[in-house]
Order: structure tokens, then sequence, then C-alpha cells
């Protein structure tokens, strides 16, 4: 009787082992099987559309929209763009929230973005978790990608350079071209700022330059008590700030108080219908595009779909990193005959390679980062019209 009774026991623990493992075999397959590529893919751009930043959400979305609409059926693809919004004035939990509803639908493949150092720090693992690739357009801190101390994961990807490039690109032309002896340097604590203001500090000691450090919150709209801690003598005033409005009362502001530093913003108020002092200097990380012959047709295009507006520097990187993303999951789908999934994409992204790039040249990753391979930044004089110069 004994004997019965653990052989009962022993069939009956084989009978569920392999129950179990027909179950779990049809759960391998179906995730094997993966999203198919007939479906509509969506493409979500993360990024702000409304409050201070908000000018650089609406570029870089229809900048966005014009990949789709160029690149999506020449890739064999039925992809519909969403835009999610981050202001900038709300910190983290826009970003966190919109990271939890992109991974929730099955048919997210890659996520444009975020566009906000901010919103990248505090999604990145949401999304790595789920092996969910996402491309930044304009998240230029340097820690996300370089350094010990990673503030995004695997995950992240970025077709701009980083503030490792900027804030030295930045500092040495003020220290090479403008011989400046003393700078006031601005953040508005929180990590776009922090980290560039940090970078160009380092470079401008190292130069022997004095240095003063001013510190705002995000949510300063007058600045004429900081304006009054700027020394007289002082000669720029870095400012980087993803609100170009504010570096144009800051740099009026400067003049109302008589002081003689001209401000010198980053790639976040690079906006000249908001920020057009002239004298200033502006950062980024795209040239002016209307200087690329090869360009023409996708200028012409954008400038249909967007009358009586200016090209700026944020949407043609937007442009990219759809056609990039798009590009990947081309790519996964035939290496999945018609099917691909999260995994299959992510690990793709690294092999794209574009090569009549809209910033000029061709584009690659470099074999060290998740950033583009010999990128660089531009500066620009703001002219007595409003118009940006390159200057360097």
């Amino acid at each position: 009787m004994r004997k019965a009774i653990v052989l009962a026991f022993a069939l009956l623990a084989t009978s569920v082992a392999a129950a179990s493992a027909q179950g779990s075999g049809s759960a391998a397959d179906k995730s094997a099987a993966g999203y198919s590529c007939s479906k509509t893919i969506t493409l979500p751009l993360v990024t702000p559309i409304t409050g201070g930043a908000g000018f650089l959400g609406t570029e870089q979305a229809s900048w966005a929209k014009l990949a789709v609409q160029q690149w999506a059926k020449k890739l064999g693809l039925k992809v519909k763009l969403v835009t999610g919004d981050t202001p900038v004035e709300q910190g983290a939990t826009p970003g966190q929230a919109l990271a939890q509803k992109y991974v929730a639908d099955k048919s997210v493949l890659a996520v444009l973005g975020p566009a906000t150092s901010g919103a990248v720090a505090v999604s990145s693992s949401t999304y790595f978790a789920a092996k969910l690739a996402h491309i930044s357009p304009s998240a230029t801190r340097t820690s996300f990608t370089q350094g010990p101390k990673r503030d995004a994961t695997p995950a992240f990807f970025r077709d701009v350079p980083g503030d490792y490039v900027q804030g030295p690109t930045d500092a040495k032309f003020m220290i090479n071209k403008l011989k400046v002896k003393k700078v006031v340097i601005m953040d508005f604590q929180e990590p776009y700022s922090l980290g560039l203001a940090a970078a160009v500090e380092n470079t401008l000691k190292k130069g022997g330059v004095s240095t003063t450090r001013l510190s705002a919150p995000n949510t300063t709209t007058d600045y004429s008590a900081y304006v009054t801690k700027v020394p007289s003598d002082a000669d720029i005033v870095f400012f980087p700030t993803q609100k170009p409005g504010d570096a144009q009362t800051f740099a009026q502001q400067l003049i109302e108080q008589g002081k003689k530093a001209k401000v010198f913003g980053s790639d976040g108020s690079n906006d000249s219908s908001q920020f057009k002092q002239p004298g200033s200097y502006v950062s980024n990380f795209a040239p002016d595009i209307t200087g690329i012959k090869s360009d023409a047709a996708i200028i012409a295009a954008w400038k249909k779909q967007n009358p009586n507006k200016s090209v700026g520097s944020f949407g043609p990187p937007a442009y990219g990193a759809a056609q990039i993303a798009m590009t990947a999951i081309s790519m996964a789908c035939k290496a999945g005959h018609g099917s691909t999934t999260r995994a299959a994409v992510f690990h793709t992204i690294k092999k794209v390679r574009i090569k009549n790039w809209i910033l000029g040249g061709s584009f690659r990753w470099s074999t060290k980062s998740n950033d583009p391979l010999n990128a660089k930044f531009y500066i620009f004089q703001i002219q007595p019209n409003g118009s940006y110069k390159l200057v360097g």
C-alpha cells in the first residue's frame, strides 16, 4: 500500500511538471513570436509640449512627424507617432508616468526621447526593465553615457553629443576666442543645468578663468536679484537653461542694470524667436541644416507643413532619431521574418547606419558608448537682426 501511494504521488508530480512545461512552452512561443510587423507600430515622442520649453517639443514633433511620413512606408512599416508631454516645470512625475504607459502598450517597440535630461534620469530604468530602447534627440547630460556612475541604462541612446562635449567646447571658445577673465555661471537646480554648469566651470578653472556660481530655482521668472550679483567686470554669464525666454530676460536685465557681461546660452536656449538679444552667444548640438545641400528636399517638405516657421536646431535631430528607430525596427522585423520583439529592436539599434544623415555626412554610433561617433557642438552669435551666425 505504501509503495502504491508513493507511486501515485510520483505520477501526479510528473503530470504536473509536464503540464507546467507545456504551459511555459506556449508562453515562450508567444514571446518568441513577438509583435507582428504588419500591424501598426506606435512610436512615442516624449518631450515638453507645454510650459516654458514647449517650443522644443513642438519643433521636435513636427520633424519626427515628417520622418515617419517619409520613411515608414519605405521601411515596410505602418507607424503612428504620438507625443507625451513632459513640462520641465513639473519635474519627474510626467516622465515616470509616460514610461509606465508606453511599457504597457505592446505596440510600442521603441521610444523617442525623453527630450530632457531630467525625464531621462527618472524613466530609463523603467524602459530598460522592459528592454525598450529609447533614443533622445536632445538629452545631453554627460553621466547618461559616460563615467563610472551612470544616470541612464543601456536602453538609453542619443543621436546628439553630450555635455562632455558641449561644456569644454563652450568654455574653450570663451577662453580662446573671447579671451574672458571672469565668468558667472548659472544653474537652475535641475539635472540638465547642474551637469552642464559643472562641465563649463571645470574647464574654465583649468584655463585660469575666475568664476562665480549663482543658483536659481527652475521656476524663476524675474532674474533682477541675480543680475545684481553679477560683477561689473564679468565678461560672460553662462546660462544653461531649457527656457530661451529666460535667457532673453536675463540679457535684457543685464543691460538695464548697466552690466557689460553678455549671456552665453546653452542648447536649451537655442530659439531665435525667444532669445534674440544681439551680441549674445548660443551653443547647440546641431548645425544650421539650411546650409546642407542634401537636405534641400527635406527642408522644403517641412516648410510646406510648417509655413512661416524657421528651421531650428532641435527638430532635425528628432527627425534623425525617428529614422534610426524605424530603421532598427525594420531590420529586426526582417531578421524575425515578419515579427519582432522589443529586445530584438533594442539589440539592433547599434547596428544602424545612416548614409545621408540629416545633420550632415553619415551617421554611426560610437563603439564606446551609446553616443554618435565624432559629433560636435556649434556656437552662434546673435546678430542685430536677431539671426544666429555660426562663429565656432
